[in-house]
C-alpha cells in the first residue's frame, strides 16, 4: 500500500513539474517572439499556436490539481445548519454531479478528438485533436477524483482536517 501511495505522489509531483515546464516554455516562446518581432522585424510563426496548445493543457492539468487539493471555488453557506447525515448525502450528491459533468466533458471532448484527428493547425502542423485531448484527460482524472470522494467518505473529512 505504501508503494502505491508513493506512486500516486510521484504522479502528482510529475504533473506539477509538467505544468511548470509548460508555463516556462510558454513564457519563453512568447518572450522570444516579441523580441524577434520588435527588435528584428521577424518572428517565429508557430509560437502563438504552440502557446495556445500549452495553455489549454496547463488549464486542464491545473483544474485536476485544484480538484484534488480542494482549491476550487466552493460555496459552503448551508453546511453549518445541516445535520451531519444530510451533509454526507449532500456531499455525495455533489460528487455524483461532478462525476456526471466529467463524463459529459469526456464524451464531448472525445467526439471533438475524433472529428479533428486529421485537421492540423495551419502553422505548426500539430493535430487539432491534441487540443481536445486535454479535455479527455482532464475529464478522466477529475472523474476518478469524484468517484473516489463519492465512495470514500473519509476522503472529505481527512482533507478538511489537513486544510484547517
Amino acid at each position: 500500500m505504501e508503494f502505491l501511495r508513493k506512486l500516486v505522489d510521484w504522479f502528482w509531483e510529475g504533473l506539477n513539474v509538467l505544468m511548470t515546464a509548460a508555463m516556462l516554455l510558454m513564457i519563453a516562446l512568447v518572450f522570444v517572439n516579441v523580441v524577434l518581432r520588435y527588435g528584428f522585424n521577424s518572428g517565429i510563426l508557430s509560437t502563438a499556436e504552440v502557446s495556445r496548445l500549452l495553455f489549454v493543457w496547463v488549464t486542464f492539468c491545473g483544474s485536476i490539481i485544484c480538484l484534488r487539493q480542494r482549491d476550487h471555488l466552493e460555496l459552503r453557506l448551508i453546511e453549518n445548519i445541516l445535520p451531519p447525515t444530510v451533509l454526507i448525502i449532500l456531499r455525495r450528491f455533489i460528487w455524483l454531479l461532478i462525476f456526471v459533468c466529467c463524463m459529459m466533458l469526456i464524451w464531448g471532448a472525445w467526439n471533438q478528438v475524433g472529428m479533428n484527428y486529421y485537421n492540423k493547425l495551419p502553422l505548426s502542423r500539430i493535430p487539432v485533436a491534441v487540443l481536445y485531448l486535454a479535455g479527455v484527460v482532464g475529464g478522466i482524472f477529475m472523474g476518478l477524483i469524484a468517484v473516489h470522494r463519492f465512495f470514500v467518505i473519509s476522503a472529505d473529512r481527512v482533507e478538511e482536517e489537513e486544510t484547517k
